[in-house]
């Protein structure tokens, strides 16, 4: 207590202000989205009663068992026309929870005002889904305050850079939607503008953000260049859309876009870390050869080589995890199991693996030129 205490004396007026800043801000949000009942068109209501009807319990054929509730729920309308009112809700939901929710009292739920009434008089309703923007606001804030209190004034702009990185992309998937362009050319440009903002606002504007962010941008364009190349010639065998069967538009053009944006953020963190250390062993002994910094390189790409590709691995597999439980309980095979499901992920992640490999000698050689420039300047 006493440590905390001396550190809070040893802050400056700027400091102060800063903190006050950000609590202000919290405070704000958190108020903001309990109170923002009449800002939404759909109803919203306030679970105040529920009570468990029936259960069941179901096996199918494949011996997988489950259970089946039957609530009855009461809810408090708190916006619109019927603000004030209390509808009669009937919720059916499995221990399994695939296709249905179990709900508890004070939860907020959008809801759909049915016409018709119960026998006695009441409103019926049914639920559309969980109001969820007050939990969404404080796993944000707990975010931003890890980063401010780690990463201090880069951990400001990181958050900011991540701020800006969703709007543009929000707006960049509207634009699609909305238009013709071809989605590519959008993830493109959208790839220049995520390295841009987010290598400058962290880094700053130095030679070292400037060899990443060329470093990054070839890495990522020759992974998709190479990723385009490898479906023309193979004539996209293998590839299995399945997931992709609700859209109307185009599903080779959609997955190189998502190819395109997912592998951005590997290969923008080992061209950042090259390029780190090379000037900070640059800094610390100007008198570096060449050579000796080409080799370090080398060694630290090495390094991070492995697990940066397996962390590309692992977040694209990841999500596929309870679909391929979900295929094997229902007895399919194996084979069939891992084709359907991961093979738009596989080709993501090898494809992603040869960005971040080839990252690392541009990366390594991009970095050498600014260093060189900077040698023959001082």
């Amino acid at each position: 207590m006493k440590i905390i205490l001396k550190n809070i004396q040893k802050l400056s007026k700027k400091q102060y202000i800063y903190i006050a800043i950000i609590a202000f801000c919290l405070l704000t949000s958190i108020i903001f989205v309990y109170n923002n009942h009449s800002l939404y068109k759909r109803p919203i209501g306030q679970i105040t009663e529920i009570s468990l009807e029936e259960k069941d319990e179901v096996v199918d054929r494949y011996g997988n068992e489950d259970e089946v509730f039957k609530q009855q729920i009461i809810a408090h309308i708190l916006n619109g026309e019927q603000k004030g009112e209390e509808v009669y809700i009937t919720n059916e939901y499995s221990s399994s929870g695939s296709y249905d929710h179990k709900y508890e009292a004070g939860q907020e739920v959008f809801i759909h005002i049915q016409n018709h009434t119960t026998e006695d008089g009441e409103t019926s309703a049914s639920i559309t889904d969980v109001k969820r923007d007050k939990y969404l606001v404080m796993i944000a804030w707990v975010f931003i305050l890890t980063l401010l209190l780690i990463g201090k004034r880069q951990g400001l702009f990181a958050s900011v850079s991540l701020a800006i990185n969703i709007i543009l992309l929000s707006y960049a998937l509207d634009l699609y939607v909305h238009t013709s362009i071809n989605l590519l050319w959008i993830s493109g440009i959208l790839a220049i503008l995520f390295t841009v903002f987010s290598l400058l606002l962290v880094n700053g504007f130095n030679e070292k953000t400037y060899a990443a962010i060329i470093a990054t941008l070839l890495g990522t364009f020759f992974a998709l260049f190479v990723a385009y190349v490898t479906m023309w010639l193979t004539n996209e065998n293998g590839l299995r859309y399945e997931e992709m069967q609700f859209l109307t538009r185009p599903y080779d053009i959609v997955f190189l876009a998502g190819l395109f944006i997912g592998s951005l953020g590997a290969v923008m963190d080992v061209a950042i870390s090259i390029s780190s250390a090379m000037f900070e062993l640059y800094h610390k002994n100007n008198n570096i050869s060449p050579d000796a910094l080409k080799k370090s390189g080398f060694d630290i790409g090495r390094d991070i080589m492995g697990t940066m590709t397996n962390i590309l691995f692992f977040a694209y597999i990841s999500g596929s995890i309870p679909t391929l439980i979900l295929y094997l309980k229902n007895h399919s095979q194996l084979g069939f199991t891992l084709s359907i499901n991961l093979s738009l992920e596989l080709a993501r992640a090898l494809a992603g693996g040869i960005g971040i490999v080839i990252t690392i000698p541009i990366g390594l050689y991009t970095t050498l030129y600014f260093i060189e420039r900077k040698r023959a300047k001082s």
